[in-house]
Formats: structure tokens, C-alpha cells, sequence
């Protein structure tokens, strides 16, 4: 196991591929390093892929402090620099999507590009009434999960948690160790919800990043992630926005092949 003392912290991590483009997988709630094993193996037949466990998740060092956002974002620059892969790419999906962005806007100078699927910013609706009523019911549904975490089920919120992006019944076809890393995890979900910056992004900072930005989400997704994402496009000024169709919350999982072959397929045409 390869472990790097990240900010006070142990952080596990794993390198895959031999390739001159650094690629830093950030994963989202619950998850781990685990969460993207369906697609490694394909991005690190061209890139060098880092993936790691972010602080209070599977192999890395654990808290009972609150997780923030902000200790997140230093994380993943403090791994970029601590591994020598200063200018990377970082791919993210959901609470990882949101910490994509943040490196975006706060350290810019160590990203050759992003790719960011369903971020969970959240605090960019705020305003918008024709969301509230799907945002209220989303909050409740975190809570009821949260509740029931507290209450020692943690199998059966990673279940209740998941059917929603993956549809009745998918659970029991996830790969084994994404299920255990989500059950295991499941106590530094309550925790990271706390935060009040979780759903938050610097606006501004993101107009200055001049990077390669592809932004991705799903037609079977809540359509809020739509609107988030055309909010995040009008002030990038080198973005791209791409729908899969037929695809929710976590084409990683879902979709693999698809997946991998567009994130791929941007990383090369912005590499030549």
C-alpha cells in the first residue's frame, strides 16, 4: 500500500500506467479508490492514473473531526504536488466533481485541464424557485440517510443512498469492493454533510481558469445538475458541456466503456 503523509494526514493512493499525462481521480461521498476500477484500466493504457482514498475513507487515516471541503481541496493539491505531477489533469464525479472545481478556482497553476461529472454545487440554486422544491426533497433524503446511519445501519443506507442514481435493484450488482467501500465509509457521510462550504464554488476565481474544462451529466439524472453545470459553462471560458444519454449519477460505474473512451478522447485532443 502507498501512503503519503497529506496535511497531518495519511492518505492511501495508487498509481496505474506509465504514461507522460498525469491523471488524479478524486472519488465522491461514501466511496474510495475503489470507485473507479472499471476505469483505470482503460485511461492507464494512455495516462499515468492516480486514485486514492480521500481523508476518512477506506485505507486512509480517520477523524472524528469534521471532514471540510476546504481540508479536501488542500488534500488533493497537496497529493499532486507531494507526487510530482504538477501541471494533472483531475476527474471527479459528484462531491469529487465539487472539489475538481474548487482546485480549478484556488490553485490553478497545478491543473493542465478538468473533468467534472454532476458536481454537487448545489448553493448555485439557491436563488432559482423553480429547483427549490426538488432541492428541499433532496435535503430530506440526505437527512433520512444520515438518520439512518446514526441509527448503526450503514448497509442499509449505502443501499438506500444508492438506489436513487443506480435504480432498484442495482445494488447487489455492483462489483463487491465498491459495495464494502461504501458501507465501511458510511460514517463520514454525516460528517463531510455538516460542512457549510460543501455545496459552495468561488464564481469569480473560476472566470480566470483558462484551462481545458469538460463538464459532464447524465439525461437520466435530477435535471438540477443540468442547470448547475450551464451556470459553471457561462463563466469558464474554455468549457465543454456533454449529456450521456441513457446515463445518471455514476456513468463510471454504470458505463464504463462510454465512460472512459470520451473522458479519453478529451484529455487527447487537448494534449496534442
Amino acid at each position: 500500500m502507498a501512503t503519503a503523509n497529506i496535511n497531518g494526514t495519511r492518505l492511501f493512493y495508487e498509481v496505474s500506467g506509465d504514461g507522460e499525462v498525469p491523471l488524479v481521480l478524486a472519488h465522491g461521498a461514501w466511496g474510495s479508490h475503489h470507485d473507479w476500477d472499471l476505469v483505470v484500466p482503460g485511461l492507464a493504457e494512455s495516462f499515468r492514473v492516480v486514485t486514492y482514498d480521500r481523508r476518512g475513507h477506506s485505507d486512509s487515516e480517520r477523524s472524528t473531526e469534521q471532514v471540510s471541503m476546504h481540508e479536501n481541496v488542500a488534500d488533493a493539491a497537496a497529493l499532486i504536488e507531494h507526487l510530482g505531477l504538477a501541471p494533472a489533469w483531475v476527474i471527479g464525479f459528484s462531491f469529487g466533481a465539487t472539489i475538481t472545481l474548487r482546485l480549478a478556482g484556488e490553485h490553478p497553476t497545478l491543473l493542465r485541464g478538468i473533468i467534472a461529472h454532476d458536481p454537487t454545487l448545489f448553493s448555485l440554486l439557491a436563488a432559482d424557485p423553480s429547483v427549490s422544491p426538488m432541492l428541499e426533497e433532496n435535503a430530506k433524503f440526505l437527512d433520512a440517510v444520515a438518520e439512518r446511519i446514526a441509527s448503526g445501519d450503514h448497509a442499509g443506507a449505502a443501499e438506500q443512498f444508492f438506489t436513487v442514481p443506480l435504480g432498484p435493484g442495482a445494488w447487489q450488482h455492483l462489483p463487491p469492493a465498491i459495495r464494502q467501500a461504501f458501507i465501511t465509509n458510511a460514517p463520514t457521510f454525516p460528517n463531510e454533510i455538516r460542512d457549510p462550504e460543501r455545496f459552495a464554488v468561488d464564481l469569480d476565481l473560476l472566470r480566470s481558469f483558462s484551462r481545458p474544462a469538460l463538464l459532464t451529466t447524465g439525461d437520466q439524472d435530477p435535471p438540477f445538475f443540468a442547470t448547475v453545470l450551464s451556470m459553471l459553462a457561462d463563466v469558464l471560458p474554455n468549457c465543454e458541456v456533454v449529456t450521456f444519454a441513457g446515463v445518471g449519477h455514476l456513468p463510471h460505474l454504470t458505463h464504463p466503456e462510454e465512460y472512459t473512451e470520451s473522458v479519453g478522447a478529451f484529455i487527447r485532443k487537448h494534449s496534442a
